[in-house]
C-alpha cells in the first residue's frame, strides 16, 4: 500500500485537506446555511452591495468555524487574511487594517479577516479591531469557543452579527467520515471502513469533526500497517515452502512474484487501539469546561451521587486541575450543604488537602469519596441566602452606625464618646446570652438568617429561635 496518496497524504492532516471548498460541501449547520441567510449572502455578494456584516461563529471545537470563514472568503472572491489570537498581537492587527483600507481604496477589493479564538484576545487587541470594523475596512469573522458576552467586548460585539454554531449530529459526522474515505483527498478509497468501525468513529468524536477524521486517519493507518505485516508473513511463509521443495523452478518465470495484499479493514477493534479511549469533547478554556462543571455542582445539589461521579470522571479524563475540583467541592459544601452538615466542609476540605498530598491519578479517590458524601448529606443554602441577603443591603447603603456600646472603647478619648457604654458581657449571663441590640438601629429586626428543617440545622433552627427571642427581647 506504500506510496497511495489516500493514506499518505504528506504532513498535512486529513482533516485539513478534507476541508469543504464550497458551502454546499459543508455538513451540519443548516440553520445558518438556508437561502438568504447573512453567510450565504457573505459567499455569493462577491460586489460588496450588500454591504460588509462582520460576524462572531460561537460554538464547540469542531463544528466547521474555520472551515465556514474560509469557504465565504474564498467564494467570494475577496481577499482573505487569517490570524490566531494566539500568536497576533495589536501590530499585526494594525498591520491588517491598513493593508485592508490600501486595497479597497486602491484595487476595490474588501478583505475578510478571520481570527480564530478572538476570545483570548485582550480588551486593548480587540479594541485594536473596532476602526476597521466601524468604517467597513474588513470584513470581520472571528471564532470563539467561549460565550462572547463574556469574552468579546460591547463595541465590537454590537458591531457583529452572532451566530452560534451547534455540535454536529451523529449523521453530520457519517457525512463527514464518508466523504474523507472516497475522496481523492483524503483516504481515496485505500481502506475499507466497517459498520462497527464507523460507529465507533461517531462515537469517539462526540460531535467534533476534526476529532472524527483524526482518529479515522488512525485507524487507517493501523489498518494500512496491520495488513503489511500480515502480508508479509504470508510471503515469508510461501517462500519457505518453495524453497523446501525439490522441484527445480522454471527460469522462465523468474522469481515468485510479492502476493498483492488485500484492502486494508478498518474494523471497531483497530480503531480502539488506535484512538487508546474516548475523544471527550472537553476544552478546559471553553464553554465544555463551564458545561460539565455546573452540570457537576446541580447534581451534587440534587444529591445524585450518580451523576455527580460521571461528571468528576469526565473532568478527570479530561485531564482537568485536580485543585480546581476540589475547590468547586469546597464551595458546593459551604454553599449547597451548610449548616445541614457542618461536617461536608470539613471532608471537602480534607479531599482537597488529599489531592495535593498524593496527587493524580490516586487523587480521584478522595475526591469521589467527598463528593458521594455532599451528594447524599442534608442541604441548606440557608448560610449562604443569609451572607447574600447581608451584602446586598450593604451595597444598597443601608448598613447604618454601629450602636455606640458596641464600638471600641479602647483609645484615649472613646470613652467621652460614649463608646462601650451600657455594653453587657454575655459571658456575665447565667444563660451565656443577653438582650442587646447588635444591628445598627437601621436595620434591627432584619433576618438573615433562615434556617431550614434539613439535618442538622432542624437542631440549629429551633435554637437560634431562641437565642432571636432573648437578644431581641421579646
Amino acid at each position: 500500500m506504500t506510496g497511495q496518496p489516500g493514506l499518505h497524504g504528506g504532513a498535512t492532516p486529513l482533516a485539513v485537506r478534507m476541508r469543504p471548498k464550497s458551502l454546499a460541501e459543508v455538513a451540519g449547520q443548516k440553520h445558518l446555511l438556508g437561502k438568504g441567510s447573512p453567510l450565504v449572502g457573505l459567499a455569493t455578494d462577491t460586489t460588496g452591495e450588500r454591504g460588509s456584516v462582520s460576524v462572531i461563529l460561537w460554538g464547540p471545537p469542531g463544528t466547521g468555524k474555520t472551515t465556514l470563514a474560509q469557504t465565504i472568503a474564498h467564494t467570494s472572491g475577496r481577499r482573505f487574511v487569517e490570524l490566531s489570537a494566539v500568536s497576533a498581537g495589536v501590530k499585526d492587527v494594525r498591520q491588517v487594517m491598513d493593508e485592508a483600507l490600501s486595497n479597497r481604496d486602491l484595487y476595490g477589493v474588501s478583505t475578510v479577516l478571520f481570527l480564530d479564538e478572538i476570545h483570548r484576545f485582550t480588551k486593548a487587541q480587540q479594541d485594536a479591531l473596532l476602526p476597521g470594523v466601524e468604517n467597513g475596512w474588513i470584513i470581520l469573522i472571528a471564532a470563539t469557543t467561549e460565550n462572547p458576552s463574556f469574552s468579546v467586548i460591547s463595541p465590537l460585539l454590537s458591531r457583529s452579527l452572532l451566530l452560534t454554531l451547534e455540535q454536529l449530529s451523529d449523521d453530520d459526522l457519517g457525512i463527514v467520515i464518508d466523504r474523507a474515505v472516497t475522496d481523492p483527498r483524503g483516504l481515496a478509497d485505500a481502506v475499507t471502513l466497517a459498520d462497527d468501525a464507523r460507529a465507533a468513529l461517531i462515537r469517539l468524536a462526540s460531535g467534533d469533526a476534526r476529532r472524527a477524521l483524526t482518529a479515522l486517519e488512525a485507524s487507517a493507518a493501523s489498518a494500512t500497517a496491520e495488513s503489511m505485516a500480515e502480508t508479509t508473513v504470508e510471503n515469508a511463509a510461501d517462500s519457505a515452502t518453495e524453497d523446501s521443495a525439490d522441484s527445480p523452478v522454471d527460469s522462465s518465470e523468474g522469481n515468485t512474484p510479492e502476493a498483492t495484499p488485500g484492502k486494508p479493514v478498518v474494523t471497531a477493534d483497530i480503531v480502539a487501539r488506535a484512538v487508546d479511549r474516548a475523544l471527550l469533547r472537553y476544552d478546559r478554556q471553553g464553554d465544555e469546561h463551564y458545561d460539565v462543571i455546573s452540570a457537576f455542582i446541580k447534581s451534587i445539589r440534587g444529591s445524585d451521587a450518580d451523576a455527580a461521579l460521571h461528571y468528576l470522571a469526565r473532568m478527570i479524563e479530561a485531564g482537568e486541575d485536580a485543585k480546581f475540583i476540589a475547590r468547586r467541592i469546597i464551595v458546593s459544601a459551604s454553599e449547597d450543604i451548610g449548616m445541614a452538615d457542618p461536617q461536608a466542609l470539613s471532608i471537602a476540605v480534607a479531599a482537597a488537602q488529599a489531592v495535593q498530598l498524593i496527587g493524580m491519578p490516586e487523587g480521584r479517590i478522595p475526591l469521589a469519596e467527598a463528593v458521594v458524601y455532599l451528594a447524599t448529606a442534608p442541604k441548606s443554602n440557608a448560610a449562604y441566602e443569609g451572607i447574600n441577603a447581608a451584602i446586598a443591603d450593604v451595597r444598597a447603603g443601608e448598613f447604618g452606625r454601629v450602636p455606640k456600646p458596641l464600638r471600641d472603647a479602647h483609645y484615649p478619648g472613646a470613652k467621652r464618646l460614649g463608646h462601650g457604654k451600657g455594653y453587657l458581657y454575655a459571658h456575665n449571663s447565667d444563660i451565656g446570652v443577653v438582650t442587646q441590640q447588635y444591628l445598627p438601629t437601621e436595620l434591627a429586626g432584619r433576618d438573615y438568617y433562615q434556617p431550614t428543617e434539613h439535618g442538622f440545622e432542624r437542631e440549629i433552627s429551633a435554637r437560634w429561635a431562641k437565642l432571636r427571642k432573648i437578644i431581641r427581647g421579646h
